[in-house]
Order: structure tokens, then C-alpha cells, then sequence
């Protein structure tokens, strides 16, 4: 009789066990869990009884053998009856006749008392060590198992029921903190765009808010140029919030962080064993983003291979794993960004032109701040008004100030302004940030720029002019291939030919050279 029932144990305890790793409705899967109990012992009842959210009462959330009329009245304050008793002490308890015992107040009405002897038990569900609710069934087994017998097997089915309560209450604090989370950056993003434009008032960014409000709705691909600092990443974010695939992930890579094998199977993903370490199978970047948006930043940075690979994706969505010959497609949208000068570095050989195709369906330019200096005094005095809140102070820019900071090229663009106005906020005592307070590169672009000093250049600043003129010169106005020679990036390169006034040469160069080619 022992062997079978323990048969029996193994066999109700596989059922659920399998019922609770398929499942995370926790009333439903309780149900089932003690639907298993009954068609598999014959119970006729069983209750699940948990304490509420607020720890003040505790209640029927699971039944079996109840209507839902006397589920309902199974509400028990944690001082009265047997199920009181089991939760406040946390030890099983067997009450051999229900008729004969004072503790059980028969709440629910279910058990007709007057009918014969029933017996019934109650185990605590017990979670780190402290009661979280009550099992109770009527008796499983006959007279001939000791009631030893069934408290020790209900105790491991409420063991059981435990960390599917556990498992439950994980997933609805992950769902409730990306509610939260989603609810914030939904109200970020909103606030930042809102402020990226409004502070943004030249005809420049306007134009750039024209082409967003366009493009978001679609699924074309999205190239976003400029330089370094504009803004590209906070575009990108707002696109995707206001493309019908805000709901879904949005996933950054920036091309220039990892090496080519590594940045491959951080985008493609990789199978067990493809390579040295690669213990697990691991989904890429296109397979997390699925439905939603994948933002390649530094798309210029990638190295040939792997631009070819990209290329297959934008064609056909399609790819494989490192270490696998399965094809896998996903449903994603892409937006790319570089400071690069994609049409450059395809005349250089190092971007693959088709890619170049593929990537430009919808190019917006980003411009630089240099470009739109009218926007300045609006972002200073946001950039202000946002340090004064965060460092609860009182700030303002003097007119003098303001002036310095006009005059400036900002080779950073918005994030070097962003980042030296907080700098300032620290370390300016008083409510004002003066010109005085202001690093010495701001002065030294003020005194060049003024009318009386304009042309004088230094020795060192001509003979670095006549040295980037002679290297365009011999490159064929290419500042791809200029910059490389000289050490310099192509942002560096660019400030130059800015400081020295030298765009007019550098268009006129070029033409030059398509002519004579």
C-alpha cells in the first residue's frame, strides 16, 4: 500500500509541477494545481488562501469543490478560526472531525456538518521563511494513511504553491516597473523634444523638425549626419517614440565601441560553441529589437566585412548566428547615424557604396551649432534654468557672458555647451556666472573675432593653415584622406577649415577636381 501511494505522490506531484512551470496566472494555475489534487486523491475540497497586498486580512484566492458564492465568504481575519491559527503560527494543523472542533467556523457554509464525520487539514505556504497564505484540503487519503502522511504531503504541495506565488509576484514587480519605466521615458522623451525644438529656433532645426514629424510615421530606414555633440542619439529616441513602434524595444549600438568579431555577435547573436567562450547561445541586437527599432550609431566606423553582412540584413531582413546555418528573420526598423562623411569615405573605398544607398533613404542633416548661432542664447539660457533646478541655486548669465559664449564655435556642439554650463553651476559661488568665470578658450575665440584683430592670425595658426591647404591640395580637397594624413579626425579637420575661413576654397577645390577627373 506504501509503494502505491507514494507512486501516486510522484506521479500528482510531476502533474503539478508541470502545470506551475507552464503558467503565470496565478488564480488559474491554483486552480489547476488543485483540480490535479482531486481527480488524482478524490479530494472533494481544497482552498488556497493568501494574505491581501495590505496585510490585512487574508481570503480565499483559489478554490476546488466551492461555488463561487461560498468562495466569497472565505475572508479571515488572521486572529480567528483554524486558518488564522495555521497562518499566525505557521504549523500545520488536523482537525479529525470538523463537528467536534470549536476553531472551525465553517466560513464558507461548503462543508454540511450534520452529515457525517469529515475530517480536514491546513499546512501554512510559507515564502523566506514567513506564512504568506494557508493550503487547507478535506482529508486525501483513507483511514488507513495517518494523518502524518498527508500533512507531509500537502506541505511539499505548498511548497510548490509558494514559489509560484514568488514567481507571480517577480513578474508583476518587472511588468510594474516597466510601466514606470516606459511612463518616464514616454514623458522624457516628450519634455526633450519638446525642449530639443523650442530652444532650437533657427530655420535650421525647424527644417530638421519638419523631416522628423515626416519620417516617424514610416518604416523607411533613417540616416542621421552631423557632427559629434548635435544630438543625433536624442533624435533617434524621438523617432522611434513617434514611429507606431514606440511600444516596442529601442536597442543603441555604437559601431565604434567594439572590435569588428566582437561587435558582429553582439548584432547577430552566436550559438553554443561558435567560438572560444561562448558557453550559451546568445540572441544579437536585431533579434532584441524585434518590432521595434535599432539605432547603429558611428555607422561609419564599421569595417568592410561586416558592412557587407549589414547590407544582406537591410535587403532581405535576414541573417544567422555565429556558429549557425539557421536563417532567422526579424521585423525591424533601422536608423543610423555617423559624423562621418559617408560620399568621402565611399570615394576613399572604405564604405561600401550600395550600403551607402540602402542607409540614405531618408538623410537628415544635423546641423552644428556653429551653424546656427541664433540658437545659442536660448540654449545657454536653458541649460541655465535646468542646472539652477537640479542644484536648487539661483543662476543667471551676464550679458558678458553671453556674448563670449555667442562668440564661440562650440567644436562639441550641444553636449560640450551642456556639460560646461553644469561645470559652471558647481563651481560658481554666486548667483551669476560672469565672463570672468568663464575658461580661457571662450576669451581667446572673442579676441580673435574682434574687428581690429581679425586678420591676425599667429605665426604657429598660419603656418597650420598653409599645412591643411597643402594637404587638401594634395588629396584633391578629399578631408577624409587630408585629416588622416595629418593625424587629425574629420571633426578636428572640419573646425579648422572653419576657423581659418577656408570653406569657400574647399568648395571651389572640389569642383575643380570633378571637372578634371
Amino acid at each position: 500500500m506504501e509503494t502505491k501511494i507514494c507512486e501516486l505522490e510522484l506521479k500528482v506531484l510531476y502533474e503539478i509541477s508541470r502545470v506551475i512551470g507552464q503558467a503565470l496566472n496565478l488564480e488559474l494555475t491554483l486552480e489547476k494545481v488543485l483540480a490535479i489534487l482531486s481527480d488524482s486523491l478524490y479530494m472533494k475540497r481544497a482552498t488556497v488562501t493568501l494574505m491581501d497586498e495590505e496585510g490585512s486580512y487574508l481570503a480565499i484566492r483559489a478554490s476546488h469543490g466551492l461555488s463561487e458564492e461560498e468562495r466569497k465568504r472565505g475572508v479571515y481575519r488572521v486572529t480567528e478560526g483554524v486558518t488564522g491559527r495555521i497562518f499566525r503560527t505557521a504549523q500545520p494543523f488536523v482537525v479529525p472531525d470538523i463537528s467536534k472542533e470549536p476553531l472551525f467556523l465553517n466560513k464558507t457554509r461548503a462543508r454540511r456538518i450534520e452529515k457525517g464525520r469529515i475530517a480536514f487539514l491546513g499546512v501554512p505556504i510559507t515564502l523566506h521563511g514567513k506564512a504568506i497564505g494557508v493550503l487547507s484540503v478535506d482529508r486525501l487519503f483513507g483511514d488507513e494513511v495517518s494523518y502524518e502522511e498527508d500533512i507531509r504531503f500537502v506541505s511539499i504541495v505548498s511548497t510548490l504553491i509558494a514559489q509560484l506565488v514568488s514567481l507571480n509576484r517577480q513578474v508583476r514587480e518587472r511588468e510594474a516597473t516597466l510601466r514606470r519605466e516606459n511612463l518616464s521615458l514616454r514623458a522624457e522623451i516628450s519634455e526633450r523634444y519638446s525642449h530639443f525644438f523650442m530652444v532650437g529656433r533657427s530655420a535650421a532645426m525647424q527644417h530638421v523638425q519638419e523631416m522628423i514629424d515626416k519620417v516617424a510615421p514610416s518604416k523607411a530606414s533613417v540616416i542621421l549626419l552631423g557632427e559629434s555633440g548635435t544630438g543625433k542619439t536624442l533624435i533617434a529616441r524621438i523617432l522611434h517614440e513617434l514611429s507606431p513602434r514606440a511600444q516596442y524595444p529601442f536597442v543603441k549600438v555604437n559601431c565604434a565601441s567594439l572590435p569588428e568579431n566582437l561587435l558582429e555577435s553582439e548584432l547577430f547573436g552566436y550559438e553554443k560553441g561558435a567560438f572560444t567562450g561562448a558557453t550559451k547561445a546568445k540572441a544579437g541586437r536585431f533579434e532584441e529589437a524585434e518590432g521595434g527599432t535599432i539605432f547603429l550609431d558611428e555607422i561609419g566606423e564599421l569595417g568592410l566585412t561586416l558592412q557587407a553582412k549589414l547590407l544582406r540584413f537591410l535587403q532581405e531582413r535576414e541573417f544567422e548566428r555565429l556558429g549557425s546555418t539557421r536563417t532567422r528573420k526579424v521585423d525591424v526598423r533601422i536608423i543610423a547615424a555617423t559624423n562621418r562623411n559617408l560620399a568621402e569615405a565611399v570615394s576613399a573605398g572604405i564604405f561600401r557604396e550600395d550600403l551607402y544607398y540602402r542607409l540614405n533613404v531618408f538623410p537628415i542633416q544635423v546641423p552644428p551649432l556653429w551653424e546656427r548661432k541664433e540658437d545659442i542664447p536660448h540654449l545657454v539660457e536653458h541649460f541655465v534654468e535646468k542646472n539652477a533646478r537640479e542644484y536648487a541655486k539661483k543662476l543667471r548669465m551676464t550679458p558678458q557672458a553671453l556674448e563670449l559664449m555667442t562668440r564661440y564655435d562650440w567644436p562639441g556642439n550641444v553636449r560640450e555647451m551642456e556639460n560646461l554650463i553644469e561645470r559652471l553651476a558647481i563651481m560658481v559661488e554666486g548667483p551669476e556666472i560672469d565672463s570672468a568665470d568663464l575658461p580661457s578658450f571662450l576669451h581667446a575665440t572673442a579676441a580673435v573675432g574682434r574687428p581690429d584683430e581679425a586678420d591676425s592670425l599667429t605665426r604657429l595658426e598660419e603656418m597650420e593653415k598653409k599645412e591643411i591647404v597643402a594637404a587638401l591640395e594634395r588629396h584633391r580637397w578629399n578631408q577624409s584622406q587630408a585629416a588622416r594624413e595629418l593625424g587629425l579626425t574629420l571633426r578636428q579637420i572640419g573646425y579648422r577649415i572653419r576657423k581659418f575661413g577656408l570653406e569657400r576654397l574647399l568648395r571651389d577645390g572640389r569642383t575643380q577636381a570633378r571637372k578634371s577627373a
